[in-house]
């Protein structure tokens, strides 16, 4: 399994053959071409992988929690987010930081580290995230797909209007796409992708501040906040209060999962790290400029949309209409929603193909259906090569992960499903043992007994939140209506 994650992970590009010569020059220590990569590069790539779809339900999370616990609770995810990932930088080289041995892909990190069940566990946690992640974010394009649709709607009858839209056509639509991007080769290798997403992710993260900032400063502004958040007996029952209350630490966690990713920025060869000076310390250094710059991001996002919405926040302060004017830009917003969310299903979606695409040719390698390619000559674009195993299986993954969206098509339970599920196996446990056993920790030792002791404070955590986000999906499920009239 950890080989078949090796050959699939979309970060690696495998070097070819080197002459001796040239290794010293052009190549680095393992044989792999140069990283050029920076301080500055590498803290981008943090901040894109970080800020993304989870900035959209700050400001609700905020409302559950309050002006107190609301920001506390995000430092304290920025906090361990940071703490772990640089115990997480350090396992780059084993068996030591200075070692020549590196690892390239966060399940090579745990073989070398850790080894046995413990590798398959995270890869089941690694490609159950990733699947969850698609999912997610095909309800979530489908929503922003229908809030501008919606939105015209607003602004030609009125904001008290129906304006009645299903999510279903729109998430048919949006696993069209994918259906057709899916059959592209390599096409977590068009580096333009990445720079879109970016660019998309910040700008309506960007547009939702603004039009936050602006609520607030109009005039006649008035809403309801407290120090606790939702009130009891007003807004919501006592019960509900806290079952939101473990569904927004979720969301919050859903909103700094990038542990994934860590390895991956260190090993890549194109805009990554260096050797020199070693990439563990410098990728430490990157962390805490990309953690802080996205804390203070989510941090003015959550704030401005609690100040702005109050206890009514939306759970998407941008498809909740939470803001109706100017409706152009909010249109501008979801499209860039929507857009950010097509490139990010394939990015996501592109290891889990080549990992069933692999494994297929590795245990069937004669079998024409898994390793034949069909030569289609297309006007206009050339020749396209159709593999009828990639056609088959691409499109039923993108056929089933939108029949499960149909299924829940709930943004914040869902993202705080994803968060619980996530966060605690990637970003806390698996780091946290691979550094007791990189440094050979004495077991009951001080240290062993606080790093024990965040991992397991870590787990509740993660498990009030999952079971929050769970009895929402439940209650979601019950009062569901087709239509998105809120």
């Amino acid at each position: 399994m950890v080989a078949e994650f090796q050959k699939s992970t979309m970060y690696l590009e495998q070097s070819e053959g080197v002459e001796s010569g040239d290794l010293q020059k052009n190549f680095d220590d393992d044989g792999r071409e140069k990283r050029t990569g920076t301080l500055v590069t590498a803290s981008a790539h943090i901040i894109t992988a970080v800020i993304g779809s989870g900035v959209l339900s700050l400001a609700w999370a905020i409302a559950q929690l309050g002006w107190v616990a609301g920001p506390a609770v995000l430092l304290a995810f920025s906090f361990i987010t940071y703490f772990t990932s640089t115990l997480l930088a350090d396992c780059y080289r084993s068996p030591a930081p200075h070692s020549t041995n590196r690892n390239y892909t966060y399940m090579n990190v745990v073989s070398s580290h850790l080894g046995g069940v413990k590798v398959q566990l995270c890869g089941l946690a690694q490609y159950s995230n990733l699947i969850g992640i698609t999912i997610g974010y095909t309800i979530t394009a489908s929503i922003s797909m229908v809030a501008v649709k919606r939105s015209n709607c607003f602004h030609k009858h009125g904001h008290h209007a129906s304006c009645s839209v299903s999510n279903y056509p729109f998430m048919i639509i949006f696993a069209a796409i994918q259906i057709v991007l899916s059959q592209i080769p390599n096409f977590h290798k068009l580096s333009w992708l990445s720079i879109l997403a970016a660019l998309m992710s910040f700008a309506y993260s960007t547009i939702g501040l603004g039009l936050s900032v602006a609520t607030v400063a109009g005039v006649g502004h008035h809403v309801k906040t407290s120090l606790t958040g939702v009130t009891v007996g007003m807004d919501v029952s006592g019960t509900e209060k806290v079952w939101r209350c473990f569904q927004a630490i979720g969301d919050i966690a859903f909103a700094y999962a990038y542990s994934t990713v860590l390895i991956e920025i260190q090993a890549r060869k194109d805009d990554t790290l260096r050797s020199h000076p070693p990439e563990n310390k410098v990728m430490k250094k990157a962390s805490l400029v990309g953690v802080s710059t996205t804390t203070l991001f989510y941090m003015l996002c959550g704030v401005m949309g609690y100040a702005a919405f109050g206890n009514k926040a939306p759970g998407n302060f941008l498809t909740g209409f939470g803001f109706y004017e100017p409706f152009w830009l909010i249109d501008f917003a979801n499209v860039c929603i929507a857009i950010h969310l097509i490139g990010a299903y394939q990015v996501f979606s592109q290891p889990i193909y080549s990992f069933v695409e692999g494994g297929c040719q590795q245990r069937w390698p004669d079998n024409k259906f898994i390793t034949y390619e069909h030569a289609l000559s297309i006007p206009c674009c050339g020749v396209y090569n159709i593999n009828l195993l990639r056609l088959v299986w691409r499109t039923t993954y993108v056929v089933v992960t939108a029949l499960i969206a149909m299924i829940f098509p709930f943004f914040n339970d869902f993202l705080g499903l994803l968060g619980a599920a996530s966060f605690y196996p990637l970003t806390v446990y698996f780091p946290i043992e691979m550094h007791i056993a990189q440094k050979k920790i004495p077991k009951y030792s001080f240290t062993w007994i606080w790093l024990k002791i965040l991992s397991w404070t870590c787990l509740i955590v993660s498990l009030v939140a999952a079971a929050g986000s769970i009895q929402g999906l439940a209650q979601d499920i019950k009062t569901y209506k087709p239509f998105n009239t809120q």
